[in-house]
């Protein structure tokens, strides 16, 4: 490596996350080119502490999901309500004051299967759902 390349190295060692994202958003559009397509070029610039920090994150898949109810049509309030009873097996009082008392989770620690399918119950019933 000759030494002007190693120099270059080294300053872009001491560039912070934000300062090494500009950098690759000024080369691709200096030289027109995507640093997206090139295999992770850009995980390269950033500092050890962040890869790993990132790739922790990616290898992890969720598998348990929280259905939160985010908001109930008051013209869908009597199907949606049906539903979180049947979801939640809550009685007729406690379903009520879910769907009146939104944004709620309606379940926990559900596997990704039962998470999708009550979302899907929900959302056909009219009620605007997300897993978190």
């Amino acid at each position: 490596m000759t030494e002007k390349i190693s120099t270059l190295i080294e300053e872009l060692k001491t560039l912070t996350l934000l300062e090494a994202a500009e950098l690759v958003k000024s080369i691709e559009e200096t030289f027109d080119v995507d640093a997206s397509t090139g295999g992770g070029s850009g995980v390269m610039m950033m500092n050890p502490g962040a890869i790993s920090t990132e790739d922790n994150n990616t290898v992890e898949e969720k598998t348990e999901f929280d259905v939160s109810l985010e908001e109930v049509p008051k013209d869908k309030k009597i199907a949606i309500l049906k539903v979180v009873r049947s979801v939640t097996e809550l009685g007729l009082k406690e379903a009520k004051e879910v769907v009146e008392n939104t944004p709620k989770v309606i379940k926990e620690g559900l596997p990704k299967v039962a998470a999708e399918e009550a979302k899907k119950l929900l959302e056909d019933a009219g009620a605007v759902v997300i897993l978190k």
